[in-house]
């Protein structure tokens, strides 16, 4: 049987990752009534959560559905925050988004209404806790700088326009949220997280090598700030820079090693090359800490251990990635790979 070199499957991957990290599943207590009539007769609620800036999240994050009488069901946000409940009966509730594994947030919570046949819209704002001595692991606390920390002495003026292109970029407007966080550059030049947020934008619009040049900046002016590393990583692994992806990821994963996104796109680089080992960590790390929200790992480790003949893993990888996502995007090529490596 002939084997599937990694890095050759790369571009397909790439392009179903955006889509099959929106496939979220929930996890409810219990289980609801799922059937036409009933959810004619109730509602859903759709949401955002973002960073205190109101930029973007670069992680999966929990959200739980809560009524007096405890939880009703919990999501995970896909990469960029995003979360959406269907079927939810009609009533009042609270939404809790838990703290991130560094602890650098805290705990939020909001009321929401939710009515028969509309959905209930919100967009959630993590908050920075006030000090990092609390942090269970005072070691890495110390090694990561908030890029509020950095940005405390920027103007009024340069403040201003980067909050209209926060709330441009909460309505879709990219174009309108672009132009204020170059603004807000020109007045501040030295605005790290106009720099990041604008490197988002940029990505989302398939400028890729304009969105490299923002982070790269904002990493030039906080070598130890996450979210710049990451997307950073990301870029360079679109891009196909893998050995520098590579490093960038791992100076990332030294910032937040509980960054399920960081491990997977780490795992990418290393496949780029072509050092198996490190790459099956990775992609291992990254199903392990993100659960199904980066179940893509378990397809990309499905293809790497197929490209070593290692059948059998090959299958259980395969077989774990469909039962977490059973209607992902490339269900039907994995369930062809499936059916060769069934061959005796």
């Amino acid at each position: 049987m002939g084997t599937i070199k990694p890095v050759a499957c790369l571009i397909l991957t790439l392009i179903l990752a955006a889509a099959a990290a929106a496939q979220q599943s929930t996890k409810p207590t219990h289980q609801q009534t799922s059937d036409s009539g009933s959810e004619a007769q109730n509602g859903s609620v759709r949401g955002r959560v973002v960073l205190p800036s109101g930029a973007q999240v670069s992680e999966p994050v929990k959200v739980s559905l809560q009524t007096l009488r405890g939880v009703e069901t919990f999501i995970y946000t896909d990469l960029q925050g995003a979360f959406e409940m269907r079927n939810i009966e009609p009533g009042d509730y609270t939404l809790e988004v838990e703290a991130d594994r560094q602890q650098r947030f805290e705990t939020v919570t909001e009321r929401i209404l939710v009515q028969r046949g509309t959905p209930s819209v919100v967009t959630i704002y993590l908050k920075e806790k006030k000090s990092a001595e609390d942090s269970k692991d005072s070691k890495s606390a110390a090694a990561v700088v908030s890029a509020g920390e950095l940005d405390r002495k920027v103007p009024a003026a340069a403040a201003k326009e980067f909050d209209r292109a926060g709330k441009a970029a909460k309505e879709g407007k990219a174009a309108e949220a672009i132009e204020h966080f170059r603004r807000a550059i020109s007045i501040y030049p030295d605005y790290l997280m106009a720099h990041n947020d604008l490197g988002t934008q940029l990505m989302g619009l398939g400028k890729l090598d304009e969105a490299e040049e923002e982070f790269r900046r904002a990493i030039k002016i906080g070598p130890k700030v996450f979210n710049p590393q990451l997307n950073l990583g990301i870029i360079l692994v679109q891009s196909h820079k893998f050995s520098e992806a590579a490093t960038t990821l791992e100076t990332a994963l030294s910032l937040d090693a509980s960054s399920p996104s960081a491990h997977f796109f780490a795992g990418l680089a290393f496949m780029g090359t072509d050092d198996l080992a490190r790459a099956e960590k990775e992609l291992k790390s990254a199903y392990e800490l993100g659960g199904s929200s980066l179940s893509l790992a378990l397809f990309h480790l499905g293809q790497l251990y197929m490209s070593q003949g290692k059948r059998e893993e090959a299958a259980q990888a395969f077989e774990s990635y469909l039962r977490e996502t059973p209607k992902a995007a490339n269900a039907e090529q994995v369930e062809r790979l499936l059916a060769v490596l069934r061959q005796p």
